[in-house]
C-alpha cells in the first residue's frame, strides 16, 4: 500500500483550508448548536480537523468523525471468516438513523483508493455491499429523503491520485488530484463562498426552466442510444441548494454541475450507451448497453466488468430501474478537464447521467409530504442501490416531450438548447 504521511505537504493549505469551509458555510449550512457526523479515510485527517475547526465557528454541538483505512479493510477480505461478509455493523448504522432523526447534519468525505478491492473475491464483495446496503438503508432513507442537510466532498489521497495519474511520481500525482479536486469545488479562488452563490443561482435558472416546461417525458438521440425517459407524475428538478426538510438550504454534492429529477420507473423505454467507464466497488464497468422495456432493464453488455454489472442489476427489483435523470452540459469544468477520476461524486458531473435504483422523494413537488406509497404510485423507484453512470456527450441531443406528444429542444450536441 501507499504511505501516505506526507501527502499533506503537496496539498495547498489555504485551498484545503477554503475547501472545508465551504463544506460547512455552502456545503451544509451548518446551524448554530446542530451536531455534525462526519466521515472520512484515515489519510482525510487533515480535512477533517479543519472542518471540525470551521464547523465550532459555526457554532456546532458537537462534531462525531468516524474513520476508515485502506488496510483496515483489506484485512477483512484477506482474512475475515467467510460467514462475515453476510454482515454490516447494524448498530452503527442505526445510531446514524437516530441522529439525523435528532437533527445531526451529515457530511461524507471521500477520497479512497477507488481500485482498492480490484483483487478481491468479487463474491465477496458482491455480499458485503448487499449487507452493507441493507444495514445502512434506516440511515440512507433519512439521506434521500432530505431529512437533515447533508454534503459530500472530496480529498485526494495518494492511492486515489496514483489512479488518476499513474504516470507521475506520488507527490505529483497528489498535487495534480488536489489542484483538480479544488477547481471543480470552486474554492481555487479566495471569493469561493460567493463564487458558489452565483453557480447556484445558475442552476436554478435551467431547473426553473424546466419546471415551468413541465415536461411527460425526455428523448436521447446519439450514438448507440435511442431511449425515451417518462418522468415521474409531480415531478420536480432540482439543483445546486436545496432545502432539506429541516429547513436548512444545503448543496449535497460538492462539486456539482447537475440539475435532476425523478424518472417514472415504469416509462422508461429504448437503448442507451455509456459515455464514460463507471468505477463501481473496483471495478472498471466500460462500454455498458442496455436495453429497457416498461421501464426495467431486460438486455445488459459491458466490454468490461460485464459481471459485476449483473450483479448489480440482481440486486433488489429496483435495480433493474432508474431512480435519477440528471442533465449536464458537456462544457462543464469537469468535463473539459478531460480527467476520469474513478469516482462518481466528479464524474457524474461531467456529462448527463442516469441513476440505477433508489429515486429521491425530494425530487417531488410537495415531496417531503409524500408517503412512500404516493411516491411509488407517482413512479419514484425504490431500491437498496443508487448508481449513477454517464451517457451525455458531445454528440447527445435530447427533446422534452410535452404531454400533448409535441417536442422541444432540451439539448443539442450537449449543451443546453433552450
Amino acid at each position: 500500500m501507499t504511505d501516505n504521511r506526507n501527502s499533506s505537504t503537496t496539498i495547498d493549505p489555504a485551498k484545503l483550508d477554503r475547501l472545508a469551509e465551504v463544506a460547512v458555510k455552502v456545503g451544509l449550512g451548518l446551524r448554530p448548536g446542530q451536531d455534525l457526523l462526519l466521515t472520512a479515510p484515515s489519510v482525510a485527517l487533515p480535512l477533517v480537523r479543519r472542518i471540525a475547526v470551521h464547523a465550532y465557528k459555526a457554532g456546532a454541538g458537537l462534531v462525531t468523525p468516524i474513520l476508515s483505512d485502506e488496510e483496515v479493510t483489506l484485512s477483512r477480505y484477506r482474512y475475515g471468516h467467510d460467514n462475515s461478509f453476510d454482515r454490516a455493523a447494524n448498530w452503527l448504522y442505526e445510531g446514524m438513523a437516530k441522529a439525523f432523526s435528532e437533527n445531526t447534519a451529515r457530511l461524507a468525505i471521500v477520497g479512497d483508493n477507488p481500485m482498492l478491492l480490484s483483487s478481491e473475491d468479487p463474491s465477496k464483495v458482491a455480499r458485503a455491499s448487499k449487507a452493507n446496503s441493507m444495514a445502512y438503508q434506516p440511515a440512507l432513507e433519512k439521506i434521500v429523503n432530505f431529512d437533515t442537510n447533508w454534503n459530500i466532498i472530496a480529498y485526494p489521497s495518494a492511492s486515489w491520485a496514483k489512479q488518476v495519474f499513474p504516470d507521475d511520481a506520488e507527490d505529483v500525482a497528489i498535487g495534480k488530484l488536489a489542484d483538480a479536486i479544488f477547481a471543480a469545488s470552486r474554492v481555487d479562488r479566495e471569493d469561493a463562498i460567493a463564487n458558489w452563490t452565483k453557480h447556484n443561482a445558475v442552476l436554478r435558472q435551467s431547473t426553473d426552466w424546466l419546471n415551468g416546461k413541465r415536461f411527460r417525458a425526455l428523448h436521447y438521440t446519439g450514438p448507440g442510444t435511442d431511449l425515451t425517459i417518462g418522468l415521474a407524475d409531480g415531478h420536480e428538478w432540482e439543483g445546486g441548494a436545496s432545502t432539506s426538510k429541516n429547513g436548512i438550504s444545503c448543496n449535497a454534492n460538492i462539486p456539482t454541475e447537475e440539475v435532476f429529477t425523478t424518472p417514472h420507473c415504469r416509462r422508461v423505454y429504448g437503448h442507451v450507451v455509456s459515455s464514460k467507464p463507471l468505477s463501481y466497488q473496483g471495478t472498471l464497468i466500460d462500454d455498458i448497453a442496455v436495453r429497457f422495456e416498461d421501464g426495467r432493464i431486460v438486455e445488459a453488455r459491458a466490454s468490461r466488468g460485464e459481471e459485476v454489472l449483473n450483479k448489480v442489476l440482481d440486486t433488489d427489483e429496483g435495480a433493474r430501474r432508474l431512480g435519477e435523470v440528471a442533465l449536464v452540459p458537456h462544457s462543464s469544468p469537469i468535463s473539459q478537464s478531460g480527467l476520469l477520476f474513478f469516482n462518481t461524486l466528479f464524474d457524474e458531473n461531467a456529462a448527463s447521467h442516469i441513476a440505477l435504483g433508489q429515486c429521491y422523494s425530494k425530487c417531488f413537488i410537495n415531496g417531503a409530504n409524500l408517503t412512500p406509497q404516493q411516491i411509488a404510485a407517482q413512479g419514484g423507484n425504490s431500491s437498496l442501490i443508487h448508481i449513477d453512470w454517464m451517457i451525455g456527450s458531445a454528440q447527445t441531443d435530447i427533446d422534452g416531450i410535452h404531454a400533448d406528444g409535441s417536442k422541444e429542444p432540451v439539448f443539442r450536441k450537449g449543451e443546453w438548447a433552450r
